[in-house]
């Protein structure tokens, strides 16, 4: 999402006196970007539904694309079926019988699929049903948020959490990294920049309920622990994911920032942690 970009941004400030293209890209990219984004998530409803529609087709497209460099092929017609199944589904409100039933009827019809596609071997049954879990489940998570009626406000936390941690991250390791956080997958990532990310996420989740939300001030600042955690551990999710296959961006959708994953890894861990905290401990 267009706050998680915000972090690329931060990164090439300091190349912006060479004036690269590449940068000016990424500006532009970012400012068409952010204006859509908010039109997107203050309209929400059908609109919304539209927009995690078509970025988790994009979104899987990646991540099957990713695995072909190795030679190995998720279902794309499993991908698109689980897809609008999903729409359809959540077009009213959440049923939990029905999630259930999807994941059993997608699962049994990627093994089918793969018993009858001889291009496929059980490796792509289960790059398959990683791709439905991780990449369309998790996403269709902020869908899931929208139809908490009463507490579907909180829809900006999954962001918030995001586009906080990935700022204050880099900002903190710039200036005290130190120790490598996890040099195998992410490099640059250190423990000193994990640790400004989760109290900066904390501090801009109490600035969220305090002006929106001061009836769950303590539960938006548990949220903005918990999900700043687990959102790092998204980001090199998805970082492990390109790595293994080799690959630098999963795509190429906003010029300048790579793919929908590559400014979604966050947020596939950020928006489940805000729906189950809702109804788990707020309802």
């Amino acid at each position: 999402m267009p706050f998680v970009i915000i972090k690329k941004e931060i990164e090439d400030l300091e190349q912006l006196n060479k004036g690269g293209d590449c940068v000016r890209t990424r500006i532009i990219s970012a400012l068409v970007a952010i204006p859509l984004f908010l039109y997107v998530i203050i309209k929400g409803g059908l609109t919304l539904r539209l927009a995690v529609l078509f970025l988790a087709f994009m979104a899987a497209n990646e991540f099957f694309n990713a695995f072909k460099n190795i030679d190995i092929y998720g279902s794309k017609p499993i991908a698109i079926f689980a897809i609008i199944s999903m729409f359809l589904i959540t077009l009213k409100e959440i049923d939990q019988k029905l999630i259930m039933a999807w994941f059993f009827i997608i699962m049994i019809a990627t093994f089918i699929n793969t018993i009858f596609n001889r291009k496929l071997n059980p490796l792509s049954s289960a790059i398959t049903m990683l791709g439905v879990c991780y990449v369309i489940f998790f996403m269709y998570h902020i869908v899931f948020i929208v139809n908490c009626s009463k507490y579907n406000y909180l829809i900006w936390l999954v962001f918030i959490v995001a586009w906080a941690t990935d700022t204050f991250a880099y900002f903190s390791g710039y200036i005290f990294g130190k120790r490598k956080l996890c040099p195998n997958i992410s490099p640059k990532k250190t423990i000193e920049g994990a640790i400004g990310g989760i109290l900066g996420s904390i501090l801009m989740s109490f600035l969220f309920a305090y002006f929106f939300a001061s009836e769950v001030t303590y539960h938006c600042m548990i949220i903005g622990f918990i999900g700043s955690i687990l959102g790092q551990f998204g980001d090199l999710t998805a970082s492990m994911f390109k790595r293994y296959v080799g690959i630098k961006d999963y795509g190429n959708i906003m010029p300048g920032h790579g793919g929908v994953l590559d400014r979604f890894d966050s947020i596939l861990f950020t928006a489940p942690t805000v729906y189950y905290y809702i109804n788990l401990f707020i309802k």
